[in-house]
C-alpha cells in the first residue's frame, strides 16, 4: 500500500491552508493520506485565548469539505479537526474518510499543558477510546500527537487489531526571544539539546512499531509561527515526517520543509514478524494491575 505524508507550513489563514494542503493531496497516487495534526490553522494552543474557539464553529463544514476531497481524490484520508461538541466542550478530533464516506473519528485522549502547547485550554480529553478505525486499506489505529508519547495507547490498539498506528502531530522547538536575553531557553535550545529531543521523539515511536509489530506512520507541520500573545517567540515545527516498518525498520524519513513523503507499506508484515517475537503472547496480564494506578506507591 502506498501512503502519503502531506507535510507543509501554515500559509497565514485558513483558505490558503486548505488550498495548499488539497494542492499537495492532488499531486500523489497514494492509496492513504495522512495530514498533521490541525492542519487547516496556525497552531492555536502557544496561547490561551478564547477567541480561538471560534475555529471550531464551522466543524460540520470541514467534515463534508474533507468528504468530498476524499471521493474527488478516490483515497482514504485521515484529517485532524477542530471539532465542537457543544458550547464549551471542543475536542482535537481526528476524522477517517474512505472514498468519500466517513470510516470514524478519534478524539485525542492525551491533552499536555506545557509552555507554548495550553491544550488543555482548549480540549476536553477524548471519550471515543482507543478503539481501530475500519477502512478499505485496513484497519487504522488513529491516535493524535500527545498521545504518541503513551505505549498504552499504542498496545490497546494493537490488542484492538489496529494494522497501522497513525499520528498526526504538531511537534517543534520554542524559539528564543530576539530581543532579550533568555538563559532557560537558550539552554534548552542548543544544536545537542535539539537533537536529543528529536531522537526522543522518534524513539518512542519506533518502540511502538517494535513492541507491537505495527508500522507506525508520524506526520509533522513544518514552519516557524509566532506565538500569538507575543509572550513567547513561537515554535519552530521540526518536520521530520517518518515511517517505521512493523520491526522498526526505517522507512522514510522527511526533511524540515515542505515535502510530501510518499512510502510504499507492507500492513500485512507484522503478521509474519510476531510468529517469530511473540510479545502478545507472552505478555503477563495477571501482574498488571499496576498499571491502572497514577503511581504504584501501595
Amino acid at each position: 500500500m502506498k501512503v502519503a505524508l502531506i507535510q507543509h507550513p501554515y500559509c497565514g489563514n485558513k483558505a490558503e491552508t486548505i488550498h495548499k494542503t488539497v494542492e499537495m493531496i492532488e499531486k500523489t497516487s497514494a492509496e492513504l493520506v495522512v495530514l498533521q495534526e490541525l492542519h487547516q490553522n496556525e497552531y492555536f494552543c502557544q496561547s490561551e485565548d478564547t477567541r480561538f474557539f471560534d475555529y471550531a464553529e464551522d466543524y460540520q463544514n470541514d467534515i463534508a469539505f474533507w468528504a468530498k476531497i476524499s471521493a474527488q481524490e478516490n483515497i482514504v484520508l485521515v484529517t485532524s479537526l477542530f471539532e465542537k461538541r457543544t458550547d464549551g466542550i471542543y475536542h482535537n478530533t481526528a476524522y477517517v474518510f474512505d472514498h468519500g464516506m466517513l470510516a470514524g473519528k478519534y478524539r485525542k485522549m492525551h491533552i499536555p499543558d506545557d509552555p507554548g502547547y495550553y491544550e488543555k485550554f482548549y480540549f476536553t480529553p477524548g471519550d471515543t477510546g482507543f478503539d481501530p478505525i475500519d477502512t478499505s486499506v485496513g484497519r487504522l489505529g488513529v491516535l493524535v500527537c500527545w498521545d504518541q508519547w503513551y505505549p498504552e495507547a499504542a498496545r490497546i490498539m494493537a490488542l484492538k487489531g489496529a494494522e497501522i498506528l497513525i499520528y498526526p502531530t504538531a511537534i517543534g522547538y520554542l524559539e528564543c526571544p530576539k530581543e532579550r536575553h533568555d538563559t532557560l531557553c537558550e539552554k534548552e535550545n542548543t544544536p545537542r539539546e535539539k537533537q536529543k529531543m528529536l531522537d526522543a521523539w522518534m524513539g518512542i515511536q519506533r518502540g511502538h512499531a517494535i513492541a507491537n509489530g505495527l508500522p507506525v506512520v508520524t506526520v509533522n507541520r513544518v514552519g516557524s509561527e509566532k506565538d500569538p500573545s507575543g509572550m513567547r517567540e513561537g515554535i519552530r515545527f521540526w518536520g521530520n515526517s517518518f515511517v517505521f516498518g512493523a520491526q522498526g525498520e526505517y522507512l522514510a524519513q522527511a526533511g524540515n520543509e515542505e515535502e510530501i513523503l510518499e512510502v510504499e507499506i507492507d500492513i500485512h508484515a507484522g503478521k509474519e514478524i510476531r510468529k517469530i517475537w511473540p510479545f502478545l503472547r507472552d505478555r503477563r496480564i495477571d501482574a498488571y494491575a499496576c498499571i491502572q494506578k497514577r503511581f504504584c506507591d501501595d
